[in-house]
């Protein structure tokens, strides 16, 4: 087969903030990088985030690569099937975005540089390549060839993995035999073997049962409804969902649904059950600044600040203390572990670096976080530790993430079928009708 043509690709700021190995990820082509990102660049290199790691992970790479050599020539990247990288300043004279679109920014020096390779080299094709929708659009109007950054992102979203199914059986007495015996070998269900831990609704006429694949045992097992810490399911999918969080055999377990199908209330309420199984329950959620200000611009102290964004997690830690009696001892057991710290509710920075040995470890609004963050911190995983992440993967609120490129999407992909390891998709709205209506007809 013979080789394609190759190519220059030049990233944006944006591609490297997501990804401080994207420019190793072009296979044998070529990677230009516009001076102004390097700048732009420097502007992040301080901080907790991993924004502000890739950064300083770029710009020390980018150090080794050239260490010998002039940025402002073509250098070789690592690789004997790699291309080459070069810094540019140059700008192409004869059409300047900056004009064009009547502003000076940076994203029109980087267009510029576009400009300038494109004309420079006819017989190339020369790409931009950036997370900014925007930048795409404005490329492509200037007859700039544009595209997203691919690496890590989901191409099927609409048949990303939901961990659960319905299925229909002809011979109703396998539901019989389901009730009476509680397992059953899945090859009297499948010709196929289930993915590990995948969950199902099984139907045969009147007749109905839940279950799941139990990957140890290779047999498909009837599924209890359980209570966790006075939370009871509401339907099939939370029960899935609640078998997930207290099974012992599952060290990861990610939840994903729209708002009020239950996520976090389910995970929390779970989490407290076990609480005697581990020394701590961490509950962190990243800080996604409204109105793009950090939270240094918020009023009063570190506390004060960061209050508005926990607060739904003590929402749903209130309403779990709201099923009992102000008497009762849980209400008393939940107040004397958020006293003694041995349940947490943090901002998710503050837990990078922290050891997660014999805790369990709630990641709410996860869908904010990039692969490589999710990344991070399942690799922080000590001995008796579970991993639980809970969001939605459609409402992202982080610049630069979508859908198809979030964390918690990537997660479910990458991870089905692994015998720790389950997940849940929740669809059924729980937190009222009033909320249902809503949801549904708005």
């Amino acid at each position: 087969m013979p080789k394609s043509p190759k190519k220059i690709f030049v990233l944006d700021t944006s591609v490297i903030l997501y990804d401080h190995e994207s420019v190793h990820n072009f296979q044998e082509h070529d990677v230009a990088i516009p001076i102004s990102v390097l700048e732009e660049i420097d502007n992040f290199k301080k901080g907790d985030t991993v924004i502000n790691f890739n950064a300083r992970e770029f710009i020390r790479n980018l150090d080794k690569l050239s260490s010998s050599d002039i940025l402002q020539e073509w250098i070789p990247l690592n690789g004997k099937s790699k291309g080459k990288i070069r810094v540019l300043s140059e700008e192409d004279p004869s059409i300047d975005a900056n004009q064009v679109f009547g502003s000076k920014k940076n994203d029109h020096h980087i267009l510029n540089v576009a400009l300038h390779l494109r004309n420079s080299f006819p017989k190339t094709k020369v790409t931009l390549v950036t997370k900014d929708i925007n930048l795409r659009v404005k490329a492509r109007a200037l007859n700039v060839i544009a595209e997203d950054y691919e690496t890590g992102k989901i191409k099927d979203i609409d048949h990303l993995y939901k961990g659960k199914s319905e299925v229909k059986v002809a011979n109703p007495e396998l539901i019989d035999r389901l009730y009476n015996d509680t397992e059953v070998p899945y090859q009297d269900f499948f010709d196929e073997k289930p993915s590990a831990n995948q969950y199902f609704i099984m139907k045969s006429g009147k007749k109905s049962a839940l279950a799941y694949f139990n990957p140890e045992s290779e047999h498909v097992e009837r599924v209890f409804k359980d209570t966790a810490f006075g939370i009871k399911a509401r339907n099939a999918e939370q029960i899935f969902t609640m078998h997930a969080l207290l099974n012992p055999k599952v060290k990861l377990v990610s939840i994903s649904g729209s708002a009020g199908t239950g996520k976090t209330l389910l995970a929390l309420a779970c989490a407290l059950e076990q609480r005697r199984d581990f020394q701590q329950i961490y509950l962190a959620r990243p800080i996604v600044p409204l109105s793009n200000k950090d939270i240094g611009y918020l009023p009063g102290d570190i506390k004060s600040k960061i209050n508005p964004y926990m607060q739904p997690l003590w929402d749903n830690l209130g309403f779990i203390k709201s099923q009992f009696k102000d008497k009762d001892k849980e209400q008393k057991k939940i107040d004397e572990l958020v006293a003694n710290e041995k349940l947490h509710i943090t901002p998710l920075a503050y837990i990078r670096g922290r050891s997660l040995s014999n805790v369990i470890f709630i990641v709410d609004e996860a869908q904010n976080l990039t692969p490589h963050e999710v990344k991070t911190i399942i690799t922080r995983a000590g001995e008796n530790t579970k991993i639980i992440f809970t969001g939605d993967i459609f409402q992202i609120d982080t610049p630069y993430l979508d859908s198809q490129s979030n964390g918690l999407s990537y997660l479910i992909d990458r991870l089905q079928n692994q015998g720790i390891y389950a997940h849940i998709n929740l669809e059924k709205g729980e937190r009222s009708e009033l909320a249902n209506l809503a949801s549904k007809l708005l």
